[in-house]
């Protein structure tokens, strides 16, 4: 039978119903800590959202570095090449390792910066210490990256489930702990909210590297011989060749850099946006900060489903079948917009009870009821360029989104929300107008790109060559 969406929905589900799940978990890690430092006040939620804010905009750079790892990963699984599978898991970790250094000297240098950035004086003192220890988790978040995307990439998403929802158990208890001083620690306040994070994120990082080495220990124990001895061709993860390969990691580079440029540039106009709230008064930065997480806990769910869908597209370009690779990419952007339809109600005809879930206050309520009115108007075009990022990586194409990103948001959207918000007086209603413009524009030209490119792949066997050559075609 010929691969269509029917035949795509049951295997696609089974690898974006945990991937969502792993992201879900991810975004309500920081939803936490605004949650429970919601009893200390608007500035305590207001320091702890931009110093997630802050820290996750050059985080997400070098966690998006790994992203070509769902192409390369995937495409090598779908050829069956596991010895290429386990050597670019080596070049991934590597990789990690080198983007740790530039990105914690740009977070230092940003932490020194924050008395000069114009933070209202009740929110400064906590965000200096709330961000000042968030950045030591920096490099365990790197390496959770490369792992994660490994196993994405293999098909192995159960761990990657079950070591972010762990994650979020420990969160909320050290948290718990930490925050308000029980069991005997002191009260450490929005700071101990930020130590609780490094912890949870240290523990991400060891559980995927045990996942990683056991689910290569049972794969090798399966396609080995009678006697117990590694597969011909196929040797375990710790016997392939770990030396320094640049042609490898040039190949990882090309991919990943133009991924971790997109990421960078949707992420980080909203850390800027979170950080330009932070110069209103508490009462619109809190808002903004629980109207955003709201909004952010939606957009998990297109995300989760154009990682499965990179995954899935990637793996039937590998196995050089066109028809499966459409068929997985318009399953995800169908699932995509089926949710973000709902989320869009949701947030239409209940703002105020999301709301209530964060802060009491009436004021906070008040704004924030009306931002999240706002956000249901982007909803579906967020959805569709979320999953579309990931269905265009599959093909191998990380340049597109990166252009339209850039374009969109930092020379559209953010200005228009910066001269709305302070120039025009909208304050931060002003900024989210911006922001859903930019998401608008985003999701109707990646759409348009996305349907062009398959019908391409799908007529002539055409697709961006997925190891740094730009927008050069080959053939399948």
């Amino acid at each position: 039978m010929s691969p269509s969406i029917r035949t795509e929905l049951v295997p696609m589900i089974k690898i974006a119903v945990p991937v969502v799940l792993a992201e879900l978990s991810w975004m309500v890690m920081g939803v936490v800590d605004t949650v429970m430092v919601g009893p200390l006040g608007p500035e305590a939620i207001s320091a702890a959202g931009v110093g997630n804010s802050m820290h996750i905009a050059f985080a997400i750079f070098g966690m998006a570095m790994m992203l070509g790892l769902d192409t390369l990963v995937s495409q090598a699984f779908g050829a069956r090449d596991v010895r290429e599978c386990h050597r670019l898991f080596f070049d991934g970790l590597m990789l990690s390792g080198l983007m740790a250094v530039p990105i914690m000297t740009l977070l230092v240098l940003v932490w020194f910066a924050i008395p000069l950035l114009g933070f209202h004086g009740a929110v400064r003192p906590l965000l200096e210490g709330y961000y000042g220890v968030l950045l030591l988790s920096t490099p365990f978040l790197l390496a959770y990256a490369a792992c994660r995307r490994y196993l994405q990439g293999m098909h192995a998403v159960l761990p990657v489930m079950f070591a972010l929802i762990t994650a979020n158990g420990i969160n909320v208890a050290a948290n718990w702990t930490l925050i308000y001083g029980n069991l005997g620690f002191p009260a450490l306040g929005v700071t101990g909210a930020a130590w609780a994070t490094v912890a949870s994120r240290a523990y991400m990082m060891v559980a995927l590297l045990t996942a990683v080495w056991w689910i290569d220990r049972q794969r090798t124990r399966d396609i080995s011989g009678p006697s117990g001895g590694q597969a011909v061709g196929q040797p375990g993860l710790w016997h392939v060749e770990r030396a320094f390969n640049a042609k490898r990691l040039r190949r990882l580079f090309g991919l990943g850099f133009p991924a971790a440029s997109q990421t960078g540039a949707e992420v980080g106009v909203f850390a800027l946006a979170t950080a330009l709230s932070g110069m209103l008064d508490p009462i619109s930065s809190a808002a903004h900060q629980i109207a955003l997480n709201m909004a952010g806990v939606a957009f998990m769910f297109p995300l989760g489903l154009g990682s499965a869908g990179a995954v899935r597209v990637g793996h039937a370009v590998g196995a050089r079948d066109r028809q499966r690779a459409a068929a997985a990419g318009w399953t995800a952007i169908l699932l995509a917009t089926g949710f973000m339809v709902l989320a869009a109600s949701t947030f239409v005809f209940r703002p105020r009870q999301l709301i209530g879930w964060f802060s009491t206050d009436p004021s906070v309520l008040s704004v924030g009821t009306s931002l999240l009115l706002l956000a249901a108007v982007f909803q579906l075009f967020d959805g569709i360029q979320g999953v579309i990022t990931g269905t265009l990586r599959g093909l191998g194409d990380t340049q597109t989104p990166m252009k339209v990103n850039l374009i969109a948001h930092w020379l559209f959207g953010l200005p228009i929300g910066y001269l709305l918000c302070f120039v025009a007086g909208w304050g931060v209603y002003g900024l989210w107008v911006g922001l859903s413009l930019g998401l608008i524009v985003v999701g109707i030209v990646l759409f348009w790109v996305w349907s062009v490119k398959i019908r391409d792949y799908l007529e002539y066997g055409t697709l961006p060559m997925p190891v740094g050559h730009g927008s050069a075609e080959v053939s399948t």
